[in-house]
């Protein structure tokens, strides 16, 4: 069972206008963004710890964690590897994408190509020993290109949920569903 505790990790105003001031649409692009800065920005508003786990064995599947939400924000090849395992396995991967450590990488060109001021809101996240589930909230305008669709500056707004498998630090395993229904209709591909 998990705790009673919720930790409220809203962020303070003056923080939350220094993030909007480094993500604005005319702000710098995400490859700009520090890696500190990404991490940041997906700290998670709430968080759920199961009971029993220890400081040391959250910590170990907290800081991988950490590292790749912050990479859907920037991109960065050293917060992906801080990451994932080498032999980390994608068990929902879509078609096209290739599986292990690059299936990701794949993933963040092609989506901020067609949203390229992409932001990633983790609503909420609970740890419960070598996993972690994260409900997260994707944001931006759809000013880039999707396949051979243009964007128009459409709003982009939609969930999705993963779980990770971490182990030795690194994240092993990803499971994860994607509201790409409302994502598609967004941007116009789907009535």
């Amino acid at each position: 069972m998990f705790e009673k505790t919720i930790l409220d990790r809203r962020p303070s105003v003056v923080y939350t206008l220094m993030i909007l001031a480094m993500t604005a649409p005319s702000a710098a692009s995400a490859a700009d963004i520090s890696d500190k800065a990404a991490i940041a920005m997906t700290r998670p508003k709430s968080v759920i710890i199961a009971d029993g786990m220890s400081k040391k064995q959250l910590s170990s599947v907290e800081r991988p964690t950490t590292a790749f939400y912050g990479f859907w924000v920037n991109g960065s090849s050293a917060l992906l590897n801080e990451a994932l395992s080498p032999a980390f396995v994608d068990h929902t991967l879509p078609p096209g994408r290739p599986q292990g450590p690059t299936g990701p990488s794949t993933a963040y060109a092609a989506f901020s190509t067609a949203v390229p001021d992409l932001q990633v809101e983790v609503v909420q996240r609970i740890y419960a020993k070598d996993r972690v589930v994260s409900h997260l909230r994707f944001t931006g305008h759809f000013s880039g290109a999707f396949g051979s669709t243009k964007g128009q500056g459409q709003t982009v707004d939609f969930i999705a949920t993963d779980i990770l498998r971490v182990q030795k630090g690194k994240v092993t395993d990803n499971w994860h569903l994607e509201d790409n229904l409302t994502f598609l209709k967004q941007i116009g591909q789907v009535k």
